[in-house]
């Protein structure tokens, strides 16, 4: 250890990719974050503008959809820059901020879907306890606690990485900074850290999922005791589109962070990342969006203004 050299830069290898491949990866990747942005950030636009969509439901896919881009940035535009250098290098403290960046915006996230699966229970479930279940202060409340949720989950993973000396490689064999490929090519044990990814990743994911089983079965049986077919179609409609967003969020999460390190195949996380990091920012304002009328009726309106 004392002959040892600690490394203080590393290199991403990003996406393995033949060189013909670089530039319609390149091309894909940058078309993929510039519709997430315009798709995410006019949703965001859409609901700030249009007093009708001031309400919770709105509040919590306004910050979903903040953190979507939140996310993306983080990600994609590291990893746009791995694929035109091919082999990207990236300072200790860059990787450790991008790394706090990914598990603040990926926790809030959870939190968020969470608080949304909840809104839908008591919209659905409680129609009439509606406004004193969630007023704007209890939605404020419940943003709050996602963003500070994401923070705290931040700082603990990332004071455990600081413990960590790198003198194996200087390769990160990923796309981004996270703290499963930085563990592989530490020399300092990483068993704590591994046991603290389990019990705190771990925890707030079956937390959340925990919530959204709970409230969408409510809200099935609920939609199924109703006699109104318009209702139950609607409310079918905007719980369907939240949970295929949760679905797709979740899965690999739960696959990455949940399961054994030792059986971690470098490529496959990759791909799994992939879904969580780039994948689901550009799908959430497309479910979310265009199976929702309202939504699309304040777009027309909002289009035909500035027409």
């Amino acid at each position: 250890m004392n002959n040892a050299t600690l490394w203080r830069d590393f290199t991403l290898t990003g996406l393995q990719h033949q060189p013909e491949w670089q530039i319609p990866l390149f091309l894909v990747f940058l078309a993929i974050y510039l519709t997430t942005m315009v798709g995410n950030l006019g949703l965001i636009t859409l609901i700030m503008n249009d007093p009708h969509l001031h309400i919770p439901m709105y509040y919590f896919l306004g910050n979903l959809a903040f953190v979507d881009v939140w996310l993306s940035s983080t990600v994609t535009l590291k990893m746009l820059a791995n694929i035109v250098e091919k082999h990207s290098v990236i300072s200790f403290n860059e990787c450790m901020i991008q790394f706090f960046s990914f598990v603040v915006s990926a926790t809030t996230e959870c939190f968020i879907l969470a608080a949304m699966a909840y809104d839908r229970y008591a919209a659905i479930c409680k129609p009439l306890l509606y406004p004193l279940i969630m007023t704007t202060r209890r939605c404020i409340y419940l943003l709050v606690l996602s963003f500070v949720g994401g923070f705290l989950h931040a700082i603990i993973h990332e004071s455990f990485l600081f413990r960590l000396t790198f003198c194996k490689s200087h390769i990160i064999h990923h796309f981004y900074c996270d703290v499963i490929p930085l563990t592989k090519i530490s020399c300092t044990d990483p068993a704590i850290n591994y046991l603290m990814l389990f019990i705190f990743s771990g925890s707030i994911q079956v937390f959340s999922i925990v919530t959204i089983l709970i409230s969408y079965t409510l809200v099935l049986l609920t939609i199924l005791k109703k006699k109104s077919e318009k209702g139950a179609s609607k409310a079918f409609s905007t719980c369907g589109a939240h949970l295929l967003s949760v679905s797709l969020y979740y899965g690999p999460l739960l696959f990455m962070y949940v399961h054994p390190a030792s059986s971690q195949a470098g490529d496959q996380d990759m791909i799994f990342s992939l879904f969580y990091t780039v994948i689901i920012p550009v799908l959430n304002p497309l479910i979310y969006s265009l199976r929702n009328k309202q939504v699309i009726g304040s777009l027309r309106k909002m289009l035909r203004n500035k027409s």
